[in-house]
């Protein structure tokens, strides 16, 4: 067996679809289809169990493919070793970020990162929660920038700031000319929400549970109160649509015509940021290079941590 073989079976785990493996993997469909074949085949077993709309993985596959992905991680940390030899904070550090903090914290990072440590170049993947953790799992990605709380994965996890919320109301909203709004008031008002998958979703209904109503199934409902960006939203809210709740970092440092953000009343609701990276990863001196980056950021009105 070949690791090439190995990152093909982890491919189609995590796609449960040989098409989208073979994308996520640049090769064709059959490349794909005839290498995988080729290892059932010498290890008498079967891998997964091809159905018409998904691919699903048997038991025993189960275990072949946790296994494989251990294998390519050794792998690539032999590679990392090599390189930590002659320089830990030389090449490409592939880093995530949820959609919910990258337009906010990106550009000053890179920025950053640029004027410190330009032999490291910032390779970067916004998405899901979700996918990043499993992107740190299967080594595509070698650390995260995200909200807690996540699944416990085993990953290594560095506190860097916790960011309290606000609310954004129209401009011509009763709220516009607070000093600070409660959880409780924005019970009756009509909520705008980022959709299913964001975990920022979930922290706002944290802070206003009442709204947890609009997570059914009803589309309709549904469609009426979701967006997909949080900038999305708050063009719905310049347009008195509604109300919302945003993370401190994305409110713009000048005033806006049609939008007004209002803080929450002391103690206000936050979220902590946090930097995520798997425990096997060689280059500690690259993430400490990041973390130092990040913290020469601006990051108004939050709590920097340091622990």
């Amino acid at each position: 067996m070949t690791l090439t073989e190995l990152k093909y079976i982890v491919a189609v785990a995590r796609e449960r679809h040989f098409g989208r493996a073979a994308e996520a993997c640049f090769v064709s469909q059959p490349t794909l289809s005839v290498a995988i074949k080729k290892l059932e085949e010498e290890l008498d077993v079967k891998i997964f169990e091809r159905g018409a709309s998904e691919v699903s993985v048997t038991p025993l596959g189960d275990q072949i493919v946790r296994q494989a992905q251990q294998v390519i991680e050794q792998a690539q940390a032999i590679r990392e070793i090599a390189k930590l030899g002659k320089d830990p904070v030389s090449g490409p550090l592939r880093l995530g970020v949820i959609y919910t903090i990258g337009p906010y914290l990106l550009p000053d990072l890179v920025k950053n990162a640029i004027a410190t440590v330009p032999q490291m170049p910032l390779m970067l993947q916004e998405n899901f929660t979700a996918k990043l953790l499993d992107m740190l799992r299967t080594g595509e990605l070698d650390a995260a920038i995200m909200a807690e709380p996540f699944p416990d994965t085993g990953l290594a996890v560095a506190p860097l700031y916790d960011e309290p919320f606000m609310a954004a109301v129209p401009a011509g909203h009763p709220f516009a000319q607070r000093a600070s709004v409660t959880a409780e008031e924005l019970k009756n008002e009509t909520m705008l929400l980022l959709g299913t998958g964001h975990c920022f979703r979930d922290h706002v209904l944290e802070v206003c549970p009442e709204y947890a109503r609009f997570a059914s199934n009803a589309e309709g409902i549904r469609k009426s109160f979701e967006g997909s960006s949080l900038e999305t939203i708050k063009y719905m809210v310049a347009s008195g649509m509604g109300v919302t709740v945003v993370p401190q970092l994305s409110v713009p440092a000048e005033v806006q015509a049609h939008i007004r953000y209002v803080p929450f009343t002391a103690p206000a609701p936050t979220r902590r940021v946090v930097l995520a990276w798997r425990r096997t990863f060689p280059r500690y001196e690259a993430i400490a290079a990041l973390r130092n980056a990040i913290y020469a950021c601006p990051l108004p009105g939050v709590t920097r941590l340091t622990a």
